[in-house]
């Protein structure tokens, strides 16, 4: 496997698409969910999502970046600075635990017909990496802890803490989400 990782550049939008949108819908999934308002959306986006995180991948710091291997998109992991992702700065149960400028990651996917292959944690690694190249401190993820339990699938983009803790994370606190009934944790890695 030539696993490599690179920046959701507008160049690069199809290869996101392929991974977490690619029937192309128009209100499935475009990670925006925690990052922008309505508002944004409408003014980014002329109203379209796609439009919007195209708008996005123009940015200095594009939404995420995307996992390859072999030159084949089969991974998605949405990080960047917490201060720039509107919706998750304003939120009431995912808050800040200090001033320490994180970059935050949001959702992990691996694409369909690509699963259980080990791509996650390189994933990870290479999206950490990629902070520390731009600045970032520290990188925050908001993981859900299944305990004995499993989780729900449709809550899994949010990943897990046995994930992120295989990619050095530790626990740092707990936020005031949930994913179903399951706490959702904040995780903390130094860079």
């Amino acid at each position: 496997m030539a696993f490599v990782v690179h920046p959701v550049t507008p160049d690069r939008v199809d290869d996101f698409v392929a991974v977490a949108n690619p029937n192309r819908r128009a209100s499935h999934c475009w990670c925006l969910s925690h990052r922008l308002t309505a508002r944004e959306i409408a003014e980014f986006g002329n109203g379209s999502r796609e439009s919007a995180f195209r708008a996005l991948c123009g940015r200095e710091n594009p939404p995420g970046v995307i996992g390859y291997d072999d030159g084949e998109p089969v991974a998605w992991c949405s990080i960047g600075p917490r201060s720039e992702n509107t919706r998750l700065t304003r939120s009431r149960l995912i808050r800040p635990l200090d001033d320490v400028p994180v970059w935050s990651i949001i959702c992990i996917v691996v694409r369909g017909g690509h699963r259980k292959r080990g791509y996650t944690t390189p994933l990870i690694d290479e999206a950490v990496r990629y902070a520390a190249s731009r600045g970032a401190p520290a990188v925050e993820s908001y993981p859900v802890d299944p305990g004995s339990g499993r989780i729900d699938l449709t809550m899994a983009f949010v990943g897990t803490r046995a994930m992120f803790e295989k990619a050095g994370f530790t626990v740092v606190g707990v936020t005031d989400a949930t994913a179903g009934k399951l706490p959702r944790l904040v995780m903390r890695r130094t860079t």
